[in-house]
């Protein structure tokens, strides 16, 4: 028989050694919080821009207690809650950067803030990029006025009225007195800073020497949400208001030798400023015009001695028109064209313009779907551009120039081109790229606008609040939702760029920009507008009943 010995009794270590082992494992759980706390804050880290704001994230995990995790060994996957505590300090992470961000652009003249620069890249040379300009400034006014912070706005809007009575010249040309300046900037006149003036650049130092026709037609429109917004009128009623408002439509109305109630433009005069195919009569400028010309309707006095805004009026319904009838494309239509016969001579004429079938890009056929359709880039004798652009487009659901059936279609287009259009950062400011012999006669062979880069076929985030705004007018917030979820996964990561270039938006913009202003504010006004869609008065005008459904009748030549 074999005894078995009994289990040799614990030996209790001394007091000294169970001290000196609560001591270290209290310790190496400090150094493991630590050191989770530090990677969640680093991963937010971006420059000198971020640092108010990754100090007081820090200060908010001191007083925090993280939630344990369970070990990956075991199978199990970390809390629902923790996963959505996480998804939410990403997400305030995000907004307080890029609130601190904006607040970092702001110019002040003469002790008032006045406006916000392009950019405050410093890795690179400022060239025009401390300055503030027009387009630029208006999701930044957008983000203020929502905020509750209005005088930046009036501001800016009064003192760029001023900017409009100078004399412009280019060479010994003398510009149209409504033009309003591309961009302007603070000039100390001395050493000391004690004496300041505004520059402003009207088209005569910028590249390609093109007048910004869109810096007028934003700044009424920037005026009406200002009005909308503080609901005083007083700023809009000034006679500098008044005058500036005039002398812009008074240039755009002006007449001359055009058939067409659009507005004729060189390239590069707008958001899309460098030579890409768009002179003639752009989609952008067209749908621009027409809110402006809205807007303004709102905002003039009428004066018993003339009729300017009855002018006006006559213009909305004529560009309506001529917008609906020849720059409208669907499934059917596109099939219309497909059909088109040449050389009509008639009143009659469904080819008015001309256009060769033949000169129907490929693309164009894969690319439309049979539930969706969208206002095309341009229209001219024999040229129909075909390219999807995405500001004319939501400019013209906002305004209203888009039909409730058309509105819906261009959203529709969007939801089903989602990886053309969205990808992997929202959104492409023109669809397709050109390329190869095409990229090369019309750009000049911009190594700018190299294929799926910047203006041709980039992925701007500043689109962002114009996608949400058009979603949220539209009562389809989750394609909203959708698109600013995929933006918060990498925008203050790379540091708020530009642009992004690539087919599907992947790759940060080869001479993009950090700390892009517009692309900061663009985020914060889709914030504003999904957190609170009362916001959307400042940007949208509701359907007065002016759009007429053009009636086409078919000439001799079409089968």
């Amino acid at each position: 028989m074999v005894l078995c010995a009994d289990p040799p009794l614990p030996i209790k270590p001394p007091e000294s050694k169970i001290t000196e082992l609560a001591n270290k494992t209290t310790y190496e759980s400090s150094v493991m919080e630590q050191k989770t706390r530090r990677h969640i804050i680093e991963r937010y880290r971006s420059c000198e821009v971020s640092q108010v704001i990754l100090s007081e994230v820090e200060n908010r995990h001191q007083h925090q207690t993280l939630e344990p995790v369970k070990s990956p060994i075991s199978g199990c996957s970390p809390s629902v809650e923790s996963t959505t505590d996480t998804n939410t300090l990403h997400k305030h992470t995000v907004a307080d950067a890029a609130w601190e961000a904006l607040k970092k652009s702001i110019v002040h003249f003469r002790g008032q803030p006045i406006g916000t620069v392009a950019a405050i890249d410093k890795s690179q040379g400022a060239l025009n990029y401390d300055q503030v300009f027009m387009r630029d400034f208006i999701p930044s006014a957008l983000a203020f006025l929502m905020k509750g912070e209005p005088s930046i706005v009036k501001n800016f809007l009064l003192e760029t009225a001023r900017l409009q009575l100078r004399e412009k010249m280019v060479d010994l040309f003398k510009l149209g007195q409504g033009v309003m300046p591309a961009s302007f900037k603070v000039h100390h006149c001395n050493s000391q800073h004690k004496t300041e003036s505004l520059l402003a650049d009207f088209g005569e130092t910028a590249i390609g020497r093109v007048a910004p026709v869109d810096s007028g037609l934003w700044w009424i429109i920037l005026l009406r949400a200002y009005t909308i917004w503080t609901r005083d009128n007083s700023l809009a009623e000034s006679p500098e208001c008044q005058r500036a408002m005039r002398l812009i439509l008074k240039l755009c109305l002006s007449e001359g030798f055009d058939t067409s109630p659009a507005l004729l433009c060189a390239d590069g005069c707008s958001m899309v400023d460098r030579r890409m195919g768009i002179y003639g009569y752009p989609i952008e400028i067209q749908a621009l015009f027409f809110m402006a010309l809205r807007c303004a309707v709102t905002l003039l006095k009428e004066d018993r001695n003339d009729d300017f805004v009855y002018q006006i009026s006559k213009r909305i319904k004529a560009l309506s028109y001529h917008l609906h009838t020849y720059y409208w494309l669907d499934f059917q239509r596109l099939n219309e064209i497909y059909r088109y016969k040449t050389e009509e001579y008639s009143e009659t004429a469904l080819n008015k313009f001309n256009v060769i079938p033949e000169s129907i890009p490929d693309w164009i056929f894969d690319f439309m779907p049979s539930r969706g359709g969208y206002f095309i880039g341009n229209v001219s004798p024999a040229r129909m551009d075909f390219r999807w652009f995405c500001l004319g487009n939501f400019i013209a659901i906002l305004s209203s120039l888009a039909t409730g059936k058309q509105a819906e279609a261009i959203l529709d287009l969007v939801e089903e081109r989602w990886e053309e259009l969205i990808g992997e950062m929202p959104m492409k400011v023109c669809y397709p790229a050109m390329e190869n012999q095409e990229w090369q006669i019309v750009t000049g062979s911009d190594p700018k606008n190299t294929r799926w880069s910047y203006h041709n076929g980039g992925s701007w985030p500043v689109l962002l609040w114009l996608l949400v705004a058009v979603s949220v007018k539209l009562g389809r917030p989750h394609i909203a939702r959708k698109a600013v979820e995929v933006v918060e996964k990498r925008l203050v990561k790379d540091e708020f760029p530009e642009y992004y270039d690539g087919k599907a938006g992947r790759y940060v913009g080869k001479q993009a920009r950090k700390f892009q202003t517009w692309s900061v504010a663009g985020y914060l006004v889709a914030k504003l507008l999904l957190d609170d869609p009362s916001n959307l008065r400042a940007v949208s005008l509701s359907d007065d009943g002016h759009i007429r459904a053009p009636v086409l009748k078919r000439s001799n030549s079409f089968p």
